[in-house]
């Protein structure tokens, strides 16, 4: 398996890689959080680091800790608007649990 990246995840990393004026692409992982264990952390890249892996997805580069590819290998990150609120989607087939809120997951 590998990653995917919507079309409207796309537009939106595009345009705030442009709005704020510098950047390569955006970082995907996750971190100890919540109350079941890990979150997603998003973040621009202005350089590689060595332990990354470099995804080249519909015009953009994903940037994924070679570690952090343990717990995100086939997800989807998508861009959704939901009324007045907008945001990252993501769908991880190995998540096993979720906790209440949606905020945090388990593998």
């Amino acid at each position: 398996m590998e990653i995917k990246v919507t079309k409207k995840a796309v537009k939106y990393i595009n345009k705030y890689i442009q709005k704020r004026g510098k950047g390569i692409g955006l970082r995907l992982g996750v971190y100890n959080s919540g109350c079941s264990g890990l979150s997603y952390k998003l973040e621009y890249v202005d350089e590689p680091k060595k332990e990354d892996k470099i995804f080249k997805l519909n015009g953009i580069k994903i940037f994924i800790n070679k570690k952090d590819f343990l717990y995100l290998n086939g997800i989807e990150l998508d861009f959704e608007f939901d009324g007045l609120n907008k945001g990252f989607k993501f769908k991880n087939p190995n998540i096993k649990n979720k906790c209440g809120c949606g905020k945090s997951f388990q593998i």
